[in-house]
């Protein structure tokens, strides 16, 4: 058992025990990317060896970076945004920020208090899921004139700065597949569009594309659902018991489509045979699925990795503006799907 160390542990000792600078410890925390590896690797086992934990609080207080972003996300439940906040997090660990998680569960006003409690604690930075927020949640970051960026939404009209991918054409990509391989009779499954712009955009690029090809989809074919499997299942499985049924099923999400194809084979149908089903998002599993899962696939790894960059060089460089990224999607075409 290591010996404990009751003598005061400070910045100072930690450069005696690693045979460097003050400064050079400071910029291994600071600017890790500033040290060279071997430094980096001896500053850290002298750190680990005297267990110092730096004050954050001070170095707020004399005007030091916290060291600490924070990534407010509409939930934590499913893996709709597990690859995006690694993602996030792998990014900005690199330039030597800790990332801060919370979730709102898609209720704005709930998002503005978790952004202002992070900025109570002087985090560096905020990153938001999508365009939608409140007024107060935008004043509030541009009264502290705090780094901010919006992410998996893309759009060239973003009051923040933002990564992400067009969700209106995700909607639409997946319709048209649906068109191209002979389906007319399609049902719409899709999460509440309050406080979602990525839900909403995805229903209102799908409906453009049917209303194009002069097709109307029926009120009892167009399902609301939260992100949940057993609700998918659930309200697919009232879709299906019609006895005039679509022959495919357009989800505004993986998460969605799994619920759909669950209901489907609940009830004895076959998948794609007996109904087709696409889903948005491409995450995790879902290429593993039997079926394998038609899906349009939005780039989570790339835009979480690419909005740590951003972010974390609006907060080191401070430069005059950040660009708006729109990030490719791409139609996944797998087994849930078949032409008629």
């Amino acid at each position: 058992m290591a010996k404990l160390n009751r003598e005061k542990v400070d910045i100072v000792t930690v450069s005696n025990a690693a045979n460097v600078s003050i400064s050079t410890v400071s910029r291994s925390f600071n600017h890790p990317e500033k040290v060279s590896a071997d430094t980096r690797k001896r500053i850290d086992r002298a750190v680990r060896k005297l267990g110092y934990i730096r004050n954050r609080a001070a170095q707020t207080i004399h005007g030091i970076r916290s060291g600490t972003i924070g990534l407010i996300v509409p939930t934590m439940d499913h893996a709709i945004f597990s690859e995006l906040m690694e993602a996030f997090s792998r990014s900005v660990e690199a330039h030597g920020f800790s990332m801060l998680v919370a979730s709102h569960g898609y209720d704005l006003e709930k998002e503005y208090a978790v952004t202002r409690k992070f900025l109570e604690h002087r985090i560096d930075g905020v990153a938001l899921i999508g365009q939608e927020h409140s007024e107060e949640t935008y004043q509030l970051l541009e009264q502290n004139r705090t780094p901010a960026i919006s992410i998996w939404n893309y759009s060239a009209k973003s009051r923040l700065p933002c990564v992400g991918a067009d969700n209106t054409r995700a909607g639409e990509m997946a319709a048209e597949h649906l068109l191209e391989n002979g389906h007319r009779r399609i049902g719409l499954l899709f999460a509440p569009g309050n406080g979602n712009d990525r839900a909403q955009g995805r229903m209102d690029g799908a409906r453009a594309a049917l209303k194009a090809a002069g097709i109307d989809t029926p009120a009892e074919w167009t399902l609301q659902s939260p992100y949940s499997l057993s609700a998918a299942k659930r309200d697919v499985r009232i879709l299906l018991e019609q006895t005039h049924r679509p022959t495919a099923l357009l989800c505004g999400n993986d998460v969605l489509a799994l619920g759909a194809i669950y209901a489907a084979q609940s009830m004895n149908l076959h998948v794609p045979d007996d109904i087709s089903v696409i889903g948005i998002g491409d995450f995790k599993g879902s290429e593993d699925m039997h079926p394998a899962l038609t899906t349009i696939r939005l780039p989570a790894q790339r835009i979480g990795f690419l909005a740590g960059e951003q972010l974390a060089d609006a907060i080191i460089n401070k430069p005059d503006h950040l660009p708006r990224v729109e990030c490719a999607i791409a139609l996944r075409a797998r087994q849930s799907c078949r032409a008629i």
